[in-house]
């Protein structure tokens, strides 16, 4: 007996196989009712259970479970929320249409008291669509959900979606409720969400496809978008989308779904400018956006749009992890990480290029910038990965005049070297070429002549471009005016006439034949202590040269004799015997 009732065997997906009985599913069923008269048809064992396939099926196995209760339970089942999307799919699906307790119309009739329903009971009927979107959405299921959600919105927020909102943003970005102006207000990530709008939590459960059709049904997919609301919640979207990556990152995402989300939002943002958005705000939208595959276009323009602001920017912004790295927050720093180590070092150099190049830029703002590059090479110089070109690239990123002073360069070279022992002596003297030696204290010229890390020709260089101490004075003269030779702190001697601008005493010291000129402004004794000090270092590092261009020589000369050696003889006959 039960054998007879188990004739009909059905897989579902590839992964769930339903035993089933002929008569009591081809009762509700027609589609199930041709195919399977068509496979008595074709099958020689009549009596072996039948076998129907379904690849994709609507809800998948729960799905079909669930229309199989409706059939065997003789047209009746409890309806809800929950399941109302997927059995009215999978009822069209199987075409149960044609007897009087069909559950298409009683979808239909459950269906069409959306509009009284209470805002979850609309989202959790919404969120239930997302299994079976292939099949809700051609039959206007998902538009008529939509609608009723957006009209719950309407009714319950004080202006519309499309429009500007008064409510703050999960950012804190947002308007002024009193006069209903654009307020620039940043950023600050422990304060997220403070007056965020009512709704944003429950739609940032939904999928994707839902969200991009709703932002379509507005009106504002894409360039079209002009609601700071619906860049507002786009980006607090993305954001939960984001965390649960990082969380999960074992789990499948399909970053191409939320690249159309992530454009638009970034159209806002754009459209929105420095009214409503700091630089810091900048940088948190840069960082939650760039884990979706930003198209190249958004992308460059939210870039510029950073740059410009750039000297209104905080170290901490700057530290943008890359592909290499986790620094920072955000993935994949803004497509630019390759090569770059842990932080996006060419993210970087992009944005201050952009800033160079915008019009109006005061010496001033450039200062600023110089200031926050010279904080961040320090930042990036010990990262291992970091490549020299990547360093270079940003230190060099900048004209002359946005730095007063090359110490802080200096240091981070020095870090730099001091992280990265493999350097080659070339790639030293590169990296040496980003600083400016005139600009360099006194103080980082002498640890720069004392420092093993840096070739010894740049120490000679550095030394030799060391503008003289205040209080020294030489005009060439070929009048009648007493002359002498006079040592520089360069080491070279020049004859100069001896003037006093200070009108006071004239002091000298050596054997006549030297002499330093001095106004009277710091002590003599420790300005010639100086001299000779920077003289001797001077005279080091010219030995130092000679010594390592000599080792150099011994080198060459060793391992031409090595490969000599190991060079094979040329191939001669053997000789013959008499």
């Amino acid at each position: 007996m039960a054998a007879e009732l188990i004739d009909l065997e059905i897989h579902i997906n590839g992964d769930n196989i339903f035993f089933l009985n002929q008569r009591i599913v081809s009762a509700y069923s027609i589609k199930l009712n041709k195919m399977i008269k068509q496979a008595k048809k074709n099958t020689q064992m009549r009596k072996s259970p039948i076998l129907i396939e379904f690849d994709r099926f609507p809800g998948g196995p729960d799905g079909f479970e669930l229309i199989m209760r409706f059939c065997y339970n003789y047209g009746g089942i409890f309806i809800s929320t929950s399941n109302v999307s997927v059995l009215h799919c999978a009822a069209i699906f199987l075409e149960i249409t044609a007897s009087k307790r069909s559950i298409v119309l009683q979808t239909d009739s459950f269906l069409e008291g959306m509009f009284e329903w209470s805002w979850n009971d609309v989202v959790i009927c919404l969120k239930s669509c997302e299994s079976v979107f292939e099949e809700a959405d051609p039959c206007g299921l998902i538009d008529k959900l939509i609608f009723s959600l957006l009209t719950k919105i309407a009714q319950n927020t004080d202006n519309t979606i499309t429009g500007c909102s008064s409510s703050s943003s999960p950012e804190n970005v947002g308007l002024d409720g009193k006069n209903g102006h654009v307020c620039s207000v940043y950023y600050n990530g422990n304060v997220m969400g403070k007056n965020r709008a009512w709704w944003f939590d429950d739609l940032s459960n939904l999928s994707p496809k839902i969200i991009e059709k709703m932002i379509k049904s507005l009106g504002a997919y894409g360039s079209d978008n002009n609601s700071l609301v619906l860049t507002r919640f786009l980006l607090h979207y993305l954001k939960i989308a984001g965390g649960a990556l990082s969380q999960n990152r074992g789990l499948s995402l399909n970053h191409s779904l939320y690249t159309g989300l992530a454009d638009t939002a970034v159209y806002g943002v754009m459209l929105m400018g420095k009214t409503a958005f700091s630089c810091r705000g900048l940088f948190w939208v840069l960082r939650t956006v760039t884990n979706f595959r930003l198209s190249e276009s958004c992308r460059s323009g939210l870039e510029k749009l950073i740059g410009s602001m750039l000297d209104q920017a905080k170290l901490d912004d700057l530290l943008i992890c890359g592909r290499d790295g986790i620094a920072g927050g955000g993935g994949g720093a803004a497509g630019g990480g390759r090569g770059g180590g842990v932080y996006d070092v060419s993210l970087v150099g992009r944005l201050v290029r952009v800033f160079v190049g915008s019009e109006g830029v005061s010496v001033e703002r450039l200062r600023k910038v110089g200031w926050l590059m010279d904080q961040y090479l320090g930042e990036i110089s010990p990262d291992m990965n970091l490549k020299v070109s990547k360093f270079m690239g940003v230190a060099l990123s900048l004209p002359d005049v946005a730095r007063d002073c090359f110490d802080g360069v200096y240091r981070a070279i020095d870090l730099y070297l001091e992280s990265h022992p493999n350097v080659s002596w070339e790639e030293r003297s590169r990296l040496c070429r980003c600083l400016n030696f005139e600009k360099l204290s006194l103080e980082a010229c002498k640890d720069l002549a004392k420092n093993p890390r840096i070739p010894p020709r740049i120490a000679v260089e550095a030394l030799a471009a060391q503008p003289a101490p205040k209080g020294y004075y030489y005009e060439s003269t070929s009048c009648e005016s007493p002359t002498t030779t006079v040592t520089t702190v360069t080491g070279t001697t020049t004859t100069c006439s001896i003037r006093n601008f200070s009108n006071k005493n004239t002091t000298s010291k050596g054997d006549g034949n030297e002499i330093v000129v001095y106004n009277g402004a710091k002590d003599v004794e420790s300005i010639v202590e100086e001299n000779e000090g920077l003289r001797i270092n001077i005279e080091k590092m010219q030995w130092r040269v000679m010594e390592l261009e000599k080792m150099c020589r011994e080198m060459k000369g060793q391992m031409s004799k090595l490969v000599m050696r190991q060079r094979p003889l040329p191939n001669r006959p053997s000789p013959r015997l008499c």
